[in-house]
């Protein structure tokens, strides 16, 4: 064969290479959760994950990696290969924990690349029926009158609920009591008993206690209400102009990941979150499906970093 029809040859096998692009995938591909089975983050991971097995003819694996505020999990997928075969589900917690850790072993922004943000995830103020009080404007009459004696929960300092209290009390200048616990559950069970007064806390995970009446709810925590109780105001209505503390949740891929397969992966997480079915298993807990590009994903990150960079520096929270 001559040189030239040599050269030919490669050129074509060149060409047909840019023109196929990257096969992928062609092995399970792992997504990583930072938090326990049945999490809101866990099963819109599920939901998601499901979806994309069927369309992309692969196995799509939620694996669950909890611990230090997700900080495991997402330090596991940033030291990962940028691949498209370790896939991170990226939270509020990811936007907060900059402001609590000094020593993360990742940035953020610099370490990952933004696939699609996924969806919202409605949390309230709830109370101790036994407190007395109809709504969120006797809660905060009270709180006024008794200051220093009402307390919230949290699942622990530096926490999102922990936090929202503290950007709650400072916008109105009230003095609750805040009161870390080990985990949701703990704080959740206190509620119940009557040890603390108050928690903010994600809709689905309360509404059986809303419903028997065991826990009232008194206030929506973001910029609308929700569709599981859509007869409750939101704080923005009521008494905090532009109040938001809605939990979201997103997927990102370690950074240096072929921008074919963040597109490929985008197009895909798109279509999964479209589809009437998973809106309905995902609106029965809550979780309003969003969708839209990586780089929406980015600018919603870095404002939300400042947000909760600023209710840090309200609640004088130091970095550890």
């Amino acid at each position: 064969m001559k040189k030239n029809q040599l050269f030919v040859l490669f050129l074509l096998f060149i060409f047909s290479s840019f023109s196929y692009g990257i096969e992928y995938p062609i092995k399970p591909v792992k997504i990583i959760v930072g938090f326990t089975p049945g999490s809101g983050a866990d099963v819109l991971a599920r939901v998601v994950s499901n979806k994309l097995s069927e369309s992309m003819n692969q196995q799509f694996i939620v694996e669950n990696r909890p611990g230090a505020g997700t900080n495991i999990g997402t330090s596991a997928v940033a030291k990962s290969p940028a691949d498209g075969y370790t896939i991170l589900v990226m939270t509020v917690a990811n936007a907060i924990n900059p402001s609590l850790y000094s020593n993360l072993s990742f940035d953020i922004e610099k370490d990952f690349s933004p696939i699609i943000l996924a969806g919202f995830a409605s949390n309230v103020l709830v109370i101790n029926p036994n407190l007395g009080v109809k709504n969120i404007n006797e809660f905060v009459e009270l709180a006024k009158s008794k200051p220093g004696k009402l307390t919230f929960g949290s699942s622990g300092s530096g926490t999102s609920p922990h936090l929202a209290g503290e950007l709650f009390v400072s916008k109105l200048g009230l003095n609750i009591v805040h009161v870390p616990y080990k985990g949701g559950p703990q704080a959740l069970t206190d509620l119940l008993g009557g040890q603390i007064d108050s928690l903010f806390v994600i809709t689905s995970t309360v509404l059986p206690h809303i419903s028997s009446g065991k826990l009232k709810a008194i206030a929506v925590a973001g910029p609308k209400r929700t569709p599981l109780l859509p007869d409750l105001p939101t704080l923005d209505e009521t008494v905090i102009p532009n109040f938001d503390v809605n939990t979201w949740i997103g997927f990102a891929v370690p950074a240096g990941t072929p921008n074919e397969i963040i597109v490929k992966l985008n197009q895909e997480m798109n279509k999964a979150l479209e589809s009437s079915d998973a809106q309905k298993k995902l609106l029965a807990l809550g979780i309003e499906t969003v969708g839209g590009t990586p780089n929406q994903l980015k600018a919603f990150l870095k404002e939300d970093l400042k947000k909760w960079a600023n209710v840090a520096k309200i609640a004088n929270i130091k970095p550890d």
